[in-house]
This record gives C-alpha cells, structure tokens and sequence, in this order.
C-alpha cells in the first residue's frame, strides 16, 4: 500500500510541475526604483499585439507618467525605459507563456530591475494579467 501511495504522489508531482505559473523580479543592488516618474516602453518591432500599450496603461495605472511607441522616438526626459520579450505557444488556442520586463536606467541603459513570468497552458493568463503581475513583483 505504501508503495502505490508512494508512486501515486510521485506521478502527481510529475503531472504539477508541467501546470506551473512563475513569477520573478530582481534588482539591481543601488537600484530605488520610488525616484522613477516618468517612463517610456519600447515596442518589439515584431510585436504586433501592443503589449507595449498593455505595460505603458499599467504604469499609469500604478501612477506613473508612461508613453511608447518605437527606439527612434524615444522621448527626451524619460527618468526610465521599458524593454519586454514575450512568447506565445499554441494549445487549442494561442496563449503567452512567457513575458519578460525590463525597467532601465534612461541615461545609462543599465538595467535597474527586471521581471519574469512563465505559464504552461493550464496556467494560462490573460497578457494584461501577466503585465500586472510581472510589475507588481518589479516594483514590490
């Protein structure tokens, strides 16, 4: 009997690993991220699904100034930018499973912080959802 339970919570473990959500943030040691005002995010050339206007609406939402748009218009008195990546699969439906943030210094282009969030097809979230909980772990 031992054996079986033992074998069943095995397989279960196995099974859950594969439903996982993620998410994590780092920052860079000297990096305070409260003095950060203004913000600008650089849209993906490939991205033809606004993402960039997904993370610029949250920023404003969490009471920052944020704009986007392209490199070339960076605009000039920006305290940070924006850069993301994101990953899309295919499960019956198309759904993200991976978004990656990076906040960065405007001036330097050192990278002050970045977030992370993975999701397998059961897991999966809304692309607003995972923008809202990559920056709240950013900026927690």
């Amino acid at each position: 009997m031992k054996r079986i339970v033992l074998a069943s919570l095995t397989l279960l473990a196995i099974c859950l690993t594969g439903c996982a959500a993620n998410v994590t943030a780092s920052k860079a040691p000297d990096a305070d991220l409260t003095t950060l005002k203004t913000f600008y995010v650089k849209r993906l050339p490939a991205d033809n699904r606004g993402i960039e206007k997904l993370i610029s609406r949250r920023l404003q939402f969490m009471g920052h100034e944020s704009s986007c748009g392209d490199l070339q218009t960076l605009p000039s008195g920006v305290d940070a930018f924006v850069t993301y990546e994101d990953r899309w699969n295919w499960d019956v439906t198309t759904f993200m499973s991976k978004l990656d943030i990076q906040v960065r210094d405007a001036s330097t282009q050192s990278v002050l912080a970045r977030g992370h969030s993975t999701r397998s097809s059961t897991k999966r979230e809304a692309p607003q959802n995972m923008v809202l909980e990559v920056l709240e772990e950013v900026f927690r």
